[in-house]
């Protein structure tokens, strides 16, 4: 067992040496975190305001750790929260619908959550329920 634990400690080093040295390291996608929320229902932008939109996010995150401070942090939740419901009560239902329009919505939640939450580091955003109603 000690030489398997001696051979295992001097590839490890060794594949460490090889990697490159950047400040910002590709962390595999089993090590970052998810903060999951309860679902939206937030009135769109279009006139009338008869349109809705219901949609469950996700962001992914650097790691666990900071999964679970933002999870452990109802302040944090909440200022996430605000910002998902404000970006979604900005939006109409006709851009919302189209690939581009989730993908544009994606992006401004990850960089403002971002914004907001100096301490988090949102990698992505996920959306596993996404209904327009018209």
């Amino acid at each position: 067992a000690l030489a398997g634990g001696g051979y295992y400690y001097k590839s490890q080093a060794a594949h460490a040496e090889e990697e490159p040295k950047h400040e910002e390291t590709a962390v595999s996608p089993k090590d970052r975190g998810l903060v999951s929320f309860d679902p939206f229902v937030a009135n769109l932008a279009d006139e009338g305001g008869r349109r809705f939109v219901r949609v469950t996010v996700q962001l992914v995150v650097a790691d666990a750790m900071q999964a679970a401070e933002m999870t452990e942090t109802p302040v944090l939740m909440m200022q996430a929260r605000a910002i998902i419901l404000e970006l979604l009560s900005m939006q109409l239902a006709d851009t919302l619908v189209t690939p581009e329009g989730k993908v544009a919505l994606r992006q401004a939640i990850a960089e403002r959550v971002a914004e907001a939450l100096h301490e988090i580091e949102v990698v992505d955003v996920l959306f596993s329920d996404f209904v327009v109603q018209f």
